[in-house]
């Protein structure tokens, strides 16, 4: 006999099948992305190897420090988000509502650190235009490396945008007691998009932050 609750698609026979589907269709939608994000890589990887030097030393000007920083709030984000799974798999509401708050707060710092970094290299014309300045013998390639280094963080940052909106509905959901331990399909793909955006980020910061940093 088909299982039918009121968390159950018309369209679907059980819960399982459904969370199934879901899930499929999230990894497709990562994969789409993971192909976007790798024309970037691979362009980036592309220009470093024609311009090693300039490269590096435009990549000198970015804030280690700042980097350091987002990248331990973005894996701490990941560990919130990873308990809310587990808290949404154990039933838990009000704890479920607590770490996906935690995680769109961590979310939150990242981007108010990112556009403190975006601020500095405005004021530094770091920004790539007419008003581009870099002292040194690689100013043109500097300017290229800038180029891949906002259009990368940027798009990164919209990701963090739409999946702290996202997170902010899951915990609105979670909080009307949507959710239980036989139905909690979206907190984990919810949970699949907060993680992989985290993931570009480890990209991210060896390659903008920590070239040739030990010379």
């Amino acid at each position: 006999m088909s299982e039918h609750t009121t968390d159950l698609a018309h369209h679907f026979d059980t819960l399982e099948q459904q969370h199934e589907a879901g899930s499929l269709g999230m990894w497709l939608f990562l994969v789409t992305e993971i192909l976007f994000f790798g024309g970037l890589f691979a362009g980036y990887t592309v220009y470093r190897g024609l311009y090693p030097e300039a490269f590096a030393a435009a990549s000198h000007d970015t804030n280690l420090v700042l980097g350091s920083i987002n990248t331990a709030v973005l894996i701490g984000s990941s560990l919130t988000m990873a308990l809310a799974v587990y808290c949404a798999g154990q039933g838990r509401k009000r704890l479920i509502v607590t770490f996906l708050l935690l995680t769109i707060f961590l979310g939150l710092v990242f981007l108010g650190i990112k556009s403190f970094e975006y601020h500095h290299k405005w004021a530094d014309h770091h920004v790539p235009g007419t008003s581009f300045e870099f002292e040194g013998p690689f100013a043109r390639e500097a300017q290229l490396f800038f180029l891949f280094y906002f259009i990368m963080t940027g798009m990164h940052a919209l990701h963090m945008i739409i999946g702290i909106g996202v997170m902010a509905v899951i915990a609105w959901m979670a909080g009307r007691g949507r959710f239980s331990p036989s139905h909690y399909a979206p907190v984990e793909i919810a949970g699949l998009y907060w993680h992989f955006v985290d993931i570009v980020w480890i990209f991210l910061f060896p390659l903008l932050y920590l070239i040739d940093r030990h010379k």
